[in-house]
């Protein structure tokens, strides 16, 4: 049965780090893919600096489509918003029963996942792969241990959605930042200008 990794995320815009760490966990631990789960709408998050879904699908296509190990999913865009990682979950286990799925998070969700809507179903039935990120918040003790927590030593990559749309915003180039093939479509559709 093969692992899947989901990276859940708004992706907007999706960028090289997310496809690094991607990557990383690919090819050093034993998931076999990553599927790049697009989130309509993050319940902290507001909707208003948010890209349409299927621009930021396209974007996540775009980066995706040349890596065996790597796809999208827009399994989220038929559930009701805000939508809960729980239920999104529970679909994919429907629609793919041949399927062992797996979350991957920062080290800042971590922190914060005592927060989750039924946060302890998930880490009864799923295991989470931790990857460092800058939080300033040192891991609840009850999960440094865990055996369903697996803390990966990935790269940290200092690069964020919310940086790349404010250098778009002020005419700075981010081509070197974002996979060739979604930077062609940000330019095409002058997103984020």
């Amino acid at each position: 049965m093969k692992k899947i990794g989901l990276y859940f995320g708004t992706f907007n815009p999706i960028h090289i780090g997310h496809l690094i760490l991607a990557n990383h966990f690919t090819e050093t631990t034993d998931i076999d893919e990553v599927w790049f789960v697009v989130t309509p709408q993050n319940p902290m998050k507001k909707k208003d600096s948010i890209l349409g879904n299927r621009h930021r699908l396209e974007l996540v296509y775009r980066a995706t489509k040349d890596f065996t190990k790597l796809r999208h999913s827009d399994i989220e865009f038929g559930l009701t918003t805000p939508n809960y990682t729980i239920n999104s979950l529970a679909l994919l286990e429907e629609k793919h029963p041949n399927k062992h799925f797996v979350l991957l998070m920062g080290e800042d969700n971590l922190v914060n996942f005592p927060k989750w809507k039924n946060h302890e179903l998930i880490l009864e039935r799923y295991e989470l792969y931790v990857y460092p990120r800058k939080s300033g918040q040192p891991i609840p003790p009850q999960f440094k241990q865990h055996p369903k927590i697996n803390l990966v030593d990935a790269p940290q990559i200092e690069l964020s959605s919310s940086a790349i749309r404010a250098a778009i915003k002020k005419g700075q180039s981010v081509r070197a930042l974002v996979p060739p093939e979604s930077w062609t479509y940000l330019e095409e559709m002058n997103f984020y200008k």
